[in-house]
């Protein structure tokens, strides 16, 4: 396989879309963000990362707070919205017709419509370049009833969840190709496993 150079860049696609929540109650804002993700599990952490110039930067900054929210597929026209527009101009929850509702932990609201909400503190700022990076730990999280199994579990996989990738907004395959470890499972493991994929087609 021929490959071909590339000047340094920000490569790294799929990458997820999330519409951080910041500021308070009184003076919510929202900002939307493809630079975060998981970086520790005990205890769970996360980051975003935001350029200074942004106006939520400084609402981070000063509040130490932050509620990232999940988009899905009914969502997406707004976090692009949100993501072009500046709350130093626009109301963006009255704008788009979002719900600040209150957080369970942290004191930003969190976004109603969004399936999943994880609040966040920050613990640290790292000045990288073009962004900081709030590194924080997730204090709750809140998930809407109707992506919940009987067990007690939050399926994502329902959720309708979008990814961002070179400039285009796709919704997450809805067929599962496989889950962690199957690619090492025993015959009996992998046969089960493939029954149950099939039990799930069948339902839908």
């Amino acid at each position: 396989m021929t490959k071909r150079a590339f000047n340094p860049g920000s490569m790294v696609n799929p990458v997820p879309v999330v519409m951080v929540s910041c500021g308070s109650m009184q003076k919510p804002n929202i900002i939307t963000i493809a630079w975060t993700g998981t970086i520790n599990s005990d205890p769970p952490m996360t980051y975003v990362s935001v350029r200074k110039e942004r106006y939520s930067h400084d609402m981070i900054a000063d509040t130490g707070e932050f509620v990232i929210n999940l988009v899905n597929e009914k969502l997406t026209f707004a976090a692009d919205w949100c993501g072009v527009k500046s709350g130093r101009d626009f109301d963006k929850f009255t704008e788009q017709k979002l719900t600040p509702a209150p957080a369970n932990v942290v004191r930003c609201p969190i976004i109603e419509e969004s399936p999943v909400n994880i609040e966040c503190q920050v613990k640290e700022i790292k000045e990288l370049g073009s962004h900081d990076m709030f590194i924080a730990e997730i204090v709750s999280v809140s998930a809407d009833e109707g992506i919940i199994d009987e067990k007690g579990a939050i399926r994502l996989d329902r959720a309708g969840l979008v990814a961002y990738n070179h400039g285009h907004y796709y919704g997450l395959r809805k067929e599962e190709i496989g889950r962690f470890g199957y690619s090492v499972m025993k015959p009996k493991t992998r046969k089960r496993y493939e029954a149950q994929k099939r039990a799930r087609r069948r339902k839908r």
